[in-house]
C-alpha cells in the first residue's frame, strides 16, 4: 500500500479538509470513522512482525514494529472506541504523524478520501459532547453518519506527557496594576478548553474566553467590532490576542486566522495556531494565512510568546 496522497491541493485558508474514512467490521456492525488526511504518513498492510514488550501499558496498545527503520507503536482502534475487531479480511494500519511523534493505528479497513469543508462538519456540543471523548464531530459522508476521532486523546490516554501539562509554563509574578492579557481562545475539545484555561490564568497573566470553534470565535470577534464602533474603541480593549486550534467543525482555525487577518480592523490581534497539524512539514500552511505564531500541542512556550508579543503592541502603542 502507498501514501494517502489523492491529488487534490487543497488552498489554505478556505475552510476545506481531506477526510480519510476507515471502518472497523464489529461482526454484525460496521463502525465508519475519519480522520484528517494530513495527519496520515501512509497506509500499509498488517506487519509480520509485532513485539509486544512487557508490562506494556494500555489495553489497546497492539504491541511495537519496526517500520522504515524505527520503531513504532500500534495502536488498536477499536479497542480504543471499547468495540471488538473482527477480522474478516487483513486488517490496515495508518502511520500518522502529528503531536510531533509517529504513531501508527489498527483498523479493519479504509474506505476512501473525501473532500469537505469544517462547514459540512457538526460538533458534539451540549449534552453529546459529554458522551464521547474520543469523538469531535459528525460528517455525512455518501450518506452514512462517519464519526471524526480525536487521535490525539488516543496516543494521551497512553502517554500522559502528551497532554496539556499541569506544570508551570512562565513563572512570572504579576505586579500590581498589571494589565491581564485578553485571549480569544478556540478549540473543539471540552477538555483542552478547560485544561488550557486553568493554565493561562493560573499566575492571572491571561483572562480566557473560549469558544468552541472558529465560527464562535469569529461571531465573537463581529460582536467586538460593534462595541468598537459604537464606542469609539480599539478591538484591543476586548481581546489581545486570538489562541486557535486548527481542525475544528464548522470553522478551521486557518480559514479563522485568514479573516482576521483580512480584517482592517482586527489584523493586528496577533494570531497564535496551537495544534497537533504543527510540523515542519505544514508551517508554511500557517505562514500563508498570516498567523503570528505555531505551537505544537503540547507545547506551552505559546505562553511567553503571547505575554511578549501583546506587551510589545502595548508599548508601541
Amino acid at each position: 500500500m502507498g501514501t494517502t496522497g489523492s491529488g487534490i491541493l487543497l488552498e489554505t485558508g478556505t475552510n476545506e479538509v481531506e477526510i480519510l474514512e476507515l471502518f472497523i467490521d464489529e461482526g454484525g456492525y460496521t463502525g465508519y470513522y475519519g480522520v484528517n488526511v494530513a495527519k496520515v504518513l501512509e497506509i500499509i498492510r498488517m506487519p509480520s512482525q509485532i513485539m509486544r514488550p512487557p508490562h506494556m501499558r494500555g489495553s489497546f496498545v497492539a504491541g511495537i514494529f519496526k517500520h522504515r527503520g524505527r520503531l513504532a507503536v500500534l495502536l488498536d482502534l477499536a479497542a480504543w472506541l471499547g468495540r471488538v475487531r473482527v477480522e474478516k479480511a487483513q486488517p490496515k494500519v495508518l502511520i500518522t504523524e502529528f503531536n510531533g511523534i509517529v504513531t501508527a493505528f489498527l483498523v479493519s479497513g479504509v474506505t476512501r478520501i473525501h473532500r469537505a469543508t469544517w462547514s459540512d462538519i457538526r460538533p458534539l456540543d451540549g449534552y453529546a459532547e459529554n458522551l464521547s471523548d474520543s469523538v469531535t464531530g459528525v460528517v455525512m459522508l455518501d450518506e452514512r453518519l462517519v464519526f471524526l476521532l480525536d487521535l490525539e486523546k488516543a496516543i494521551s490516554d497512553v502517554d500522559p506527557r502528551l497532554a496539556i501539562s499541569v506544570s508551570p509554563a512562565i513563572d512570572d509574578t504579576v505586579t500590581s496594576g498589571y494589565k491581564p492579557i485578553r485571549v480569544l481562545h478556540a478549540d473543539d475539545s471540552l477538555v483542552i478548553r478547560k485544561t488550557l484555561q486553568r493554565r493561562l490564568e493560573e499566575n492571572r497573566i491571561f483572562v480566557v474566553e473560549s469558544v468552541a470553534n472558529g465560527d464562535e470565535a469569529w461571531s465573537y470577534l463581529g460582536e467586538v467590532k460593534k462595541k468598537c464602533g459604537a464606542n469609539g474603541e480599539p478591538p484591543s480593549t476586548y481581546v489581545d490576542a486570538v489562541l486557535t486550534d486548527i481542525e475544528m467543525p464548522g470553522m478551521d482555525g486557518y480559514h479563522l486566522c485568514k479573516l482576521i487577518k483580512d480584517d482592517p480592523e482586527l489584523k493586528s490581534i496577533p494570531v497564535v495556531l496551537f495544534s497537533s497539524l504543527i510540523t515542519e512539514k505544514l508551517l508554511h500552511k500557517g505562514t500563508a494565512v498570516g498567523a503570528d505564531g505555531q505551537f505544537s500541542k503540547p507545547d506551552l512556550t505559546l505562553m511567553r510568546f503571547m505575554k511578549d508579543a501583546v506587551e510589545r503592541r502595548r508599548a508601541a502603542g
